[in-house]
């Protein structure tokens, strides 16, 4: 490690590699880029969309009522919180790109799967409240 160390300079501390000197190790070597997984594995597109939908449906609803309960009163924020509904053009406008379209369809299937899931086990825990009166 040490031969790759430079000659300190007066503006340099000592023990510094100046990068951009033409002797520099990284002189003219290219940014690294991400690896193969990340650019064009199948699945990590599709994971990190499903679970961004996922997220989605439970992260932005919440933050919008939040956010609208702490600048106006429960009836403003009862009136406003259908336009919650606009976010959805995200989603779309990811299907609709060809570059984002796997991404997007992978994100619309999290969300929807979200929602189904969220509603059964309220449609069944509300069948066994009201069932055994609970």
């Amino acid at each position: 490690m040490s031969s790759e160390l430079s000659d300190p300079t007066p503006d340099q501390p000592s023990g510094a590699v100046d990068v951009d000197a033409p002797g520099a190790p990284d002189a003219g070597v290219p940014e690294r880029q991400p690896d193969w997984w990340h650019r064009d594995h199948p699945t990590f597109t599709a994971l990190s969309g499903f679970f961004t939908g996922l997220a989605f449906v439970i992260l932005v609803p919440g933050t919008f009522a939040a956010v609208l309960s702490a600048m106006f009163d429960q009836d403003t924020v009862e009136d406003l919180f259908p336009l919650v509904l606009i976010t959805l053009a995200v989603p779309l406008g990811l299907v609709v790109a060809k570059r984002t379209r796997r991404f997007g369809t992978y994100l619309w299937i999290g969300m929807v799967l979200t929602a189904i899931v969220v509603v059964g086990v309220a449609a069944v825990v509300l069948w066994l409240m009201v069932t055994y009166d609970l």
